[in-house]
């Protein structure tokens, strides 16, 4: 089976990994096995959840024409994690809106990415504050979605 989505999380990951605006900020390809004490990340194909079922994104599509022709609907789930070592959830909520803010940005000066047949945008995003042990975690979620042609 053909699809565009591991095309799309290596445009996201490569776009946002060499994005100026997310210097300091963790860019990664999925989640990471990692000993790193980052407290900002941007995760492309992951919504931060160890917890959760890790899922990356999904598709769905039929036939774009009678020949061989496939159009394939996108969906791709980036997070975006701040974690503080207080309880600042307004300032953790905050930067949280400043990671994806250049995400946005890129997506809106070349919704294909780069790639032949495709268009992405924010489709919705959820928000997440949670107080921890460690101080305040607040995960942005940001749905990817739009359709290419294979």
């Amino acid at each position: 089976m053909a699809s565009r989505l591991p095309e799309l999380i290596d445009a996201v990951a490569a776009r946002a990994g060499a994005e100026p605006g997310l210097a300091g900020v963790m860019v990664t390809d999925g989640p990471q096995v990692t000993d790193s004490d980052a407290r900002e990340w941007l995760i492309v194909g992951f919504d931060g959840n160890p917890e959760g079922e890790f899922e990356a994104g999904q598709t769905s599509g039929g036939w774009a024409t009678l020949g061989t022709d496939r159009e394939e609907q996108l969906q791709l789930v980036v997070a975006v994690i701040v974690m503080r070592g207080d309880t600042d959830v307004r300032a953790a909520r905050q930067r949280a809106y400043e990671i994806a803010a250049p995400v946005e940005q890129l997506l809106g000066a070349d919704p294909s990415l780069g790639m032949r047949s495709a268009e992405v945008a924010i489709g919705s995003t959820q928000l997440v504050q949670e107080q921890t042990s460690n101080g305040v975690q607040v995960r942005l979620l940001l749905q990817l979605a739009g359709r290419a042609f294979t």
